[in-house]
């Protein structure tokens, strides 16, 4: 039965002369805000129900970060988060710590889009994804697994992950011009890189980090990562695939069909070899432009390790740079930086809110009482099962600490001396940090990669979790499958 649907119920009694007309609701998912803000309160609650506890961190000698000493978790006073106060912090400054917190990452939302909306404004970007999707207009497809794993390998190699951003909207425009939709142009870049991250057997955040804490050889094991990882990316590109050609055949299918909609009327980008003109000297003279930039950009990455301080500085020279080549004035160039970021407000203020979820538990010092209580639960399991709750473990911690090598540093100090007790190999208690840590960053309200990514890319987080909740059960049961085989095959 469709939301709109109506069930009109009679009075077969003869109470009254009309019958009785009850509106049956599909139900929705809530607002992202009223999600993210459910969970800052059940957080604050939790400061009030949880005892408040911590670990000492000692400097590890091999990876020279801060590490949990295993055995020195104490309780200590509570420090419930105040609902209101006129002197300390509350519930009602978390929003504002929040987005100080991740100002870096909100900042960058804004300062790429209206950037990159000076660039397409030149109309460059639509002419030249125009004549690409025409050169691939029988075989779009193909670019789906190509474009991934370009990307992945940036995630295996590097750690690439919201360094991924800045190539979004060259994906959803590319996506469009193929007959797809941006929910096919997002993941194509963003689960690209997130199946690299996840799975990368040489990913230096996550995998060397942990390997380092853990006292094994950095990158050991990695033909078994390397299986992980070609499952992984083969399962995700078929997911994509079949969505995108669902898509292809039936518009209304997309799950962001009113996006596509509104974004429709504004797009020039035809796969109709008849209609498009040839680019002109200045829009050529933009295409080199980017070029330039998007070398320098990823030279910059792989070699110096740039972060977002140098992507946006980048940003901004192809933005000013292609609007000077393309002969817009100054003025018209502004407008149109303030367009583009003016259209990603709702998701970069998602960002600050989110991370609001993790001051207030790092307020109310329970992040480490809650680490210790799921490890202390593990110990008196068979191995196999152990194996399988220390991954649930990860899971359930990377909510609170979605930085992988944070993560790393906090959770394994406790988790491979832990492994050793109960017999789970120290490979195998990686694997499942790894595992872990990474699958739920691309459902994570916490990670602000992923609401950027949705803020970039103009997709909704309920509408994401819908789309993405069938991939995210496919990638967790990989990820408890690889832990079962590995800890049987004594890895």
């Amino acid at each position: 039965m469709s939301s709109e649907s109506n069930l009109n119920l009679k009075n077969s009694g003869g109470v009254g002369t009309k019958g009785k007309e009850l509106k049956i609701e599909k139900f929705k998912i809530p607002h992202t805000y009223v999600i993210i803000a459910g969970m800052i309160i059940l957080s604050f609650i939790g400061t009030y129900i949880i005892p408040a506890g911590v670990y000492e961190r000692v400097k590890d000698v091999n990876s020279g970060r801060m590490i949990i000493a295993p055995e020195t978790f104490t309780y200590v006073a509570n420090t419930p988060v105040k609902f209101f106060s006129f002197t300390e912090h509350n519930l009602f400054t978390v929003l504002i710590r929040g987005l100080q917190a991740t100002s870096g990452i909100v900042f960058f939302t804004f300062l790429v889009c209206g950037f990159f909306n000076m660039i397409q404004k030149t109309g460059a970007i639509d002419s030249g994804i125009a004549k690409v999707a025409y050169l691939f207009r029988n075989k779009g497809m193909l670019l789906i697994p190509v474009v991934m794993f370009v990307f992945s390998i940036g995630g295996v190699a590097i750690g690439m992950n919201t360094e991924a951003i800045a190539f979004v909207p060259l994906g959803v425009l590319l996506a469009r011009a193929l007959g797809f939709d941006a929910m096919v142009g997002m993941a194509m870049v963003a689960l690209g890189a997130g199946v690299g991250f996840i799975g990368g057997f040489i990913n230096p955040f996550t995998v060397g980090v942990a390997h380092s804490i853990a006292g094994l050889p950095i990158y050991s094991g990695m033909g078994f990562r390397v299986a992980v990882y070609i499952v992984l990316y083969v399962a995700t590109v078929l997911y994509i695939m079949r969505y995108a050609r669902k898509v292809k055949e039936n518009p209304f299918s997309s799950v962001v069909f009113d996006l596509e909609v509104k974004q429709k009327a504004m797009s020039n980008t035809s796969t109709n070899n008849q209609e498009i003109p040839d680019l002109t000297l200045r829009q050529k003279g933009v295409l080199l432009v980017m070029l330039v930039g998007f070398i320098t950009l990823t030279y910059g990455v792989l070699k110096h390790g740039w972060g977002t301080e140098q992507l946006i500085s980048i940003f901004m020279f192809m933005g000013i740079a292609s609007s000077f080549v393309a002969g817009i004035s100054p003025t018209n160039s502004a407008n149109n930086f303030l367009d583009g970021a003016r259209g990603v407000v709702f998701g970069a203020l998602a960002v600050g809110l989110a991370r609001g979820i993790l001051v207030v538990l790092e307020d109310g010092q329970i992040i480490d009482t809650i680490l210790f209580y799921l490890s202390s639960k593990i110990s008196s399991l068979p191995g196999v099962i152990s194996a399988l709750l220390m991954y649930c473990v990860q899971i359930i911690t990377n909510l609170f600490i979605p930085s992988g090598s944070g993560q790393a540093a906090t959770t394994m100090p406790i988790m491979a001396p832990l492994g050793d007790m109960i017999g789970v190999s120290r490979q195998t208690v990686v694997l499942a940090f790894q595992y872990g840590d990474g699958f739920t960053n691309y459902i994570n309200p916490t990670a602000g990669g992923l609401m950027s990514y949705l803020a970039i890319s103009q997709i909704s987080y309920e509408k994401w979790v819908k789309w993405m909740a069938p991939l995210m059960g496919i990638w967790l049961s990989i990820g408890a499958a690889a832990i079962v085989i590995a800890y049987f095959i004594g890895y």
